[in-house]
């Protein structure tokens, strides 16, 4: 109070000055504290204590500083130290707890978007997802009648594809919309699709699949479909019926990570045919997938040449 009474008798263009030495600063240092004081503490334990300690220590320079500009400019320190006593409390009791309040609500808002930004681009993924899926109703209804037609003229071969193709179907019906699964689930979807494909290419001497998939625990779990695109990837670009091929699929778990290996063959195909226009899609979907669910705690390495391809994926589960 003693330090407002000293301005209280003078002319208008000495208060502007004087809350000018006030307003002025106070706009500098919430600036400085919201850009620079409070983003330093933010990891502390004690953040706002830390803060205002650094506060005090920028503050109390700098109010010598204008105090003594001040008295120069007056010629009056005792006006000077009047300004130094307001300044002082004047800054710590309002311009840092309102620096203060503001990068918090400023963070709050910056994590919200983040937040939605993320559920955006699950979504996306999710929709991409379903859209390179086919509507599995109607498909696993009719899979069901061929299946008995099969049985009925002894096509075994025929027969067991399709009781394959029907537990896909299941599964994609069933588990798919999940947000996880448990993790032997994916591995059953994946076998069924590597069988199925290898019934395909039965007859060719030239191809080799190779697949190694050790047991993993009953209780592990993963978001569903994030193997089987690059699997998927293989069959599309690494088979030829013309040119030697081959895919070699590993699966190891040991301390709670999935290390998943795909080696494949490759062949030059021509621009206009819809593989090789249709290459890297599935990769993409599954890499926003994995940069979303499992944000640093995946390790996805891709090589290619102009003869192999070479997916080693190391996921914490």
């Amino acid at each position: 109070m003693g330090s407002l009474l000293l301005f209280a008798g003078e002319s208008n263009g000495e208060l502007v000055l004087y809350w000018s030495f006030l307003a002025v600063p106070a706009v500098l240092l919430h600036c400085f504290a919201c850009y620079k004081l409070i983003p330093g503490v933010a990891g502390r334990k004690r953040p706002f204590w830390a803060y205002l300690l650094r506060l005090v220590l920028t503050l109390l320079p700098m109010a010598l500083v204008l105090g003594v500009l001040l008295g120069v400019l007056r010629n009056d320190p005792e006006a000077a130290a009047g300004y130094v006593a307001l300044l002082l409390p004047f800054q710590l009791l309002i311009t840092a707890p309102l620096a203060w309040l503001v990068y918090q609500r400023r963070t709050r808002g910056q994590r919200a978007l983040e937040g939605l930004r993320q559920e955006l681009g699950h979504s996306n993924a999710s929709l991409d997802l379903l859209r390179a899926q086919i509507n599995p109703h109607f498909l696993f209804n009719a899979l069901n009648t061929l299946y008995g037609t099969a049985l009925q003229e002894q096509s075994e071969r025929t027969a067991q594809g399709i009781q394959m193709l029907g537990d896909m179907m299941r599964f994609m019906l069933h588990e798919n919309h999940q947000s996880r699964i448990l993790l032997a689930r994916e591995i059953e979807y994946l076998r069924n699709y590597v069988e199925l494909q290898s019934l395909r290419i039965a007859t060719s001497p030239n191809i080799t699949i190779e697949t190694n998939i050790e047991e993993v625990p009953e209780a592990a779990w993963i978001a569903p479909m994030l193997l089987i695109p690059f699997v998927e990837n293989a069959f599309k670009h690494g088979i030829s019926l013309q040119r030697r091929s081959w895919i070699k699929t590993t699966l190891h778990y040991a301390n709670g990570k999935l290390y998943f290996d795909v080696y494949n063959s490759t062949h030059p195909r021509a621009e206009h045919e819809p593989l090789a226009e249709e290459s890297g899609l599935g990769l993409s979907n599954v890499q926003q997938r994995l940069a979303l669910l499992y944000p640093k705690r995946h390790d996805l390495v891709i090589r290619e040449t102009g003869t192999e391809f070479f997916v080693h994926l190391t996921l914490q589960l």
